[in-house]
């Protein structure tokens, strides 16, 4: 097992280094305190496991984390962080996948056990959607359903726009070679309907010939990963909407 360590203070990485030689004595490691001296040596070397301190002056672990996972999606994250249990509690930072400075053997230990168990995003919405993998639609849990299946390939596509109105024409190229424009107006539809049977018809927004999704109704992997939620980040397994060909990941700045 090769193992990454990054911290910009000294001090705080050899105790980490230590601590984890401790735990992984069979593991070879790599440690830096500048995280681009990191991102070189992981072009040359495919690490299994990374421990990042979250805040550092040149570039913080979050957006470390998703530069190294580009090249390495199954590259295995562990974050550190100062932060204490009540600012990482208003961070919407989840205590799986942290941990809290100082670091001992015990707690790298703990995360090492925990990285196998499924990581969740906190949910804020009554809508959750997942675009990691293939696009599904939740309500408080549950599948949500339409009335044609086409309608769900033409929410996820607005959901892919982030919140951009797009015009009539540029969905129905999206969804078919020929035009189905009365056939698109049915889905539309559908989905206002479905969405106001859950009171959740202020997710859809309809102005005109154009129509969007409002990201700030709904519960994301794809936003908050684009938002820098750590967990989001540690999610992500380089699979998105794989269902639909015109789905194609793009990391927004």
């Amino acid at each position: 097992m090769k193992v990454l360590l990054v911290d910009d203070e000294n001090l705080q990485l050899i105790r980490l280094e230590n601590s984890c030689k401790k735990v992984l004595p069979e593991a070879e490691f790599f440690s830096f305190t500048n995280p681009m001296e990191a991102l070189v040596k992981a072009e040359e070397t495919k690490f299994d496991l990374a421990f990042l301190d979250i805040e550092m002056p040149s570039i913080n672990g979050v957006k470390l984390a998703k530069t190294l996972k580009k090249s390495n999606i199954s590259l295995k994250i562990i974050f550190v962080t100062a932060y204490d249990d009540y600012a990482l509690s208003a961070f919407k930072i989840h205590a799986s996948g942290y941990i809290l400075k100082p670091v001992n053997e015990d707690k790298i230990r703990a995360e090492i056990e925990e990285l196998s168990k499924p990581i969740k995003l906190e949910s804020k919405n009554k809508l959750q959607i997942k675009c990691f993998g293939n696009f599904e639609i939740f309500y408080n849990g549950e599948a949500v359903k339409f009335k044609y299946q086409k309608s769900k390939e033409l929410f996820a596509y607005l959901i892919d726009r982030c919140g951009s109105l797009i015009n009539i024409n540029e969905l129905n190229a999206i969804l078919w070679e020929e035009d189905h424009k009365s056939y698109l107006r049915n889905l539309i539809y559908d989905i206002q309907s479905t969405l106001n049977s859950l009171n959740c018809g202020d997710v859809f927004i309809k102005k005109h010939s154009e129509c969007a999704i409002d990201p700030s109704k709904v519960d994301c992997d794809l936003y908050e990963y684009q938002n820098n939620n750590p967990d989001a980040v540690r999610m992500f397994n380089g699979k998105y909407i794989e269902q639909y060909p015109w789905a194609i990941f793009e990391e927004k700045q």
